[in-house]
């Protein structure tokens, strides 16, 4: 568990960039063509409403531009988060980064054009064959009509986006670069590796952990408040400039995904807090202990078995897991977990903290991972991301640009059905009673962790975004106090809290990303509901469900997710996922 520099990592365990760029001047040539590109753009002004051959040359040169700044924008992220101590990383990022925002000053004209024209005549340009790889990102724009301002409005938010993502990159670089958890034991205590720490089976280990690790959080918590309350702000700010109701609304519109699905979900996990209870006093008893502690809830229910699985070995457990999705699907995600280099397998210093793939039009989907051997859930985390990375692939092959790039709310389909997969495959393998029982404690701790857990984070981003639209100051004091009652209500009276444990709610991420994580939840109940079908169906069904991962962002998520197999309108898909829960607690501990 050493850590090591960026330069010491080998070759094979870091991903190859060379799909976007085969070095610096190569990206430094293209940042070139970009900016020219950026002052060339005033010169379309006008085009859109100059007649049909008009618009259609315009559309050529912005999906031109748009997947040079695309390539140009990722090699700079990626290389950023495989090192952000780097300061020669962080300069591209920086640059990268004020290349989108002057684009979308220099494009400022286009939406507004783009909307102004007349229905019949937008209808009368989608009916010319040429128009189709833009047709659906043309009626997607158009549903924007009301919240699109003035040219000299959408040119001063564009310049102001640069602005705006200050508190994400700053609690980023602060929490993953500036923090030192110290050492404990001997082992270097990170971001990652906390993890590992807090599923030993030595509780003192887990507590001191704990302890050490949420002191650093302490001494920040302050600044760290300050970071999120300009987030909030921010959200505010966009919300009231394009005239949405809320900060939630406005972040529900793009997906075409009612307030109603968000609402459904806490309400349906609310109802099921009676089962979460029940989980965590059998966790109790089976750790021996009359409360559980805040570092006591992530340790194996299943205790006295060590899992050891290298990298290569897990690649092969997903390429036999995965094969009810068929021989392509297989080939394909095993070449890029291991010859082709999709993967970034391990920590070094500077380096992003958890999991995450991303990729362009035209470059190989990437894949940052901070693997732990000795952490069975990163087996998980390997065909999770590996999920992603395969809708990206099979999206980008038979999708135009302009309607490749899926949403969220389809994407966490795609990796948490992979990990349903990957869990009834290692439970038909597991060679007894003990070994079934300490995999399915794993698929009962994703759910906890994925359903209940990241709804407990979307009500959390709900009710503070509620306070702050009323005008109460987002104050530490009022996030750690509103985070704290959600502990106690999730958790219930089984578990016992540090003066601490609301730290927690202060050291998420995905919180710069306002109301993303409920994706996270109603991904794995439609995924639980799809993966059913596909082991449970025929070959129509895998290509129903395959046929979603090819369809990118042509169709709404819900229309496209229905077109699966699953009404993600419902709410049935959620009380379906937590019935399962119900379920395999009932079947733990009867192999208990």
């Amino acid at each position: 568990m050493s850590i090591l520099n960026r330069a010491e990592q080998k070759t094979q365990d870091t991903w190859d960039l060379g799909s976007l760029f085969t070095n610096l001047s190569d990206w430094e040539a293209a940042a070139e063509e970009l900016k020219q590109r950026i002052e060339k753009a005033p010169e379309f002004k006008g085009s859109l409403l100059q007649g049909k051959d008009s618009f259609l040359k315009t559309l050529k040169w912005y999906e031109e531009t748009g997947i040079l700044v695309e390539r140009i924008y990722n090699w700079a992220f990626l290389n950023y988060a495989g090192d952000a101590s780097d300061g020669t990383n962080v300069k591209h990022y920086s640059l990268a980064a004020s290349y989108l925002s002057q684009l979308s000053a220099a494009m400022a004209f286009f939406d507004p054009e783009l909307l102004s024209i007349e229905d019949s005549v937008i209808e009368t340009y989608l009916s010319d064959p040429d128009f189709t790889p833009y047709k659906v990102f043309i009626q997607k724009a158009r549903r924007f009509k009301e919240h699109i301002l003035s040219e000299a409005e959408e040119r001063i938010l564009a310049l102001q986006s640069e602005v705006a993502s200050t508190p994400r990159s700053t609690f980023s670089d602060l929490t993953n670069v500036d923090f030192n958890f110290g050492e404990l034991d001997g082992t270097t205590l990170t971001q990652s590796s906390l993890s590992s720490f807090l599923m030993q089976e030595d509780r003192d280990v887990r507590r001191r952990a704990y302890k050490q690790f949420y002191a650093t959080y302490d001494a920040s918590k302050h600044a760290i408040a300050r970071l999120y309350e300009g987030q909030v702000k921010q959200d505010i700010f966009r919300s009231k400039a394009r005239g949405y109701a809320s900060c939630r609304e406005m972040a529900l519109f793009p997906d075409n995904v009612p307030v109603s699905v968000y609402d459904n979900l806490i309400k349906a996990v609310h109802d099921a807090l009676p089962e979460l209870h029940k989980y965590y006093e059998l966790r109790a008893k089976l750790l021996g202990v009359e409360k559980l502690a805040h570092y006591d809830v992530y340790v194996p229910l299943v205790q006295g078995i060590k899992t050891i699985t290298p990298y290569e070995e897990a690649v092969k457990i997903i390429e036999k897991a995965l094969a009810p999705l068929g021989p392509d699907y297989v080939e394909t995600i095993t070449k890029g977990l291991l010859d082709e280099r999709w993967v970034d397998r391990y920590e070094n210093k500077g380096k992003r903290s958890g999991a995450f793939s991303s990729g362009t039009f035209t470059s190989k989907p990437y894949i940052l991972l901070n693997y732990k051997e000795d952490v069975l859930r990163d087996v998980f985390t390997v065909a999770h991301e590996g999920g992603h990375s395969m809708h990206s692939y099979y999206s980008s092959k038979n999708n135009p640009y302009f309607q490749y790039d899926y949403t969220i709310f389809e994407a966490e389909v795609a990796s948490t059905f992979n990990e349903q997969l990957i869990a009834k495959y290692l439970i038909d393998t597991a060679t007894d009673d003990k070994m079934k029982a300490y995999i399915i404690g794993k698929q009962i701790d994703d759910i906890v962790a994925t359903l209940f857990r990241q709804t407990m984070f979307a009500e959390f981003e709900m009710i503070i975004h509620r306070e702050a639209e009323a005008g109460v100051p987002v104050t530490l004091e009022l996030l750690r106090g509103e985070y704290r009652k959600l502990l106690e209500l999730y958790f219930g009276s089984s578990v016992e809290f540090e003066e601490e444990s609301d730290l927690e709610g202060m050291r998420i991420p995905h919180f710069y990303s306002p109301f993303y994580v409920y994706k996270y939840a109603t991904g794995l109940s439609a995924s639980i509901a799809l993966s059913r079908k596909v082991l449970q169906g025929d070959e129509k069904d895998r290509d129903a469900y395959l046929s979603f991962l090819r369809s990118g962002g042509s169709l709404y998520p819900i229309e496209s997710l229905k077109k699966a197999g699953v009404d993600m309108a419902s709410v049935e898909p959620v009380k379906s996922a937590l019935e399962s829960f119900a379920s395999l607690l009932e079947q733990f501990k009867a192999l208990l």
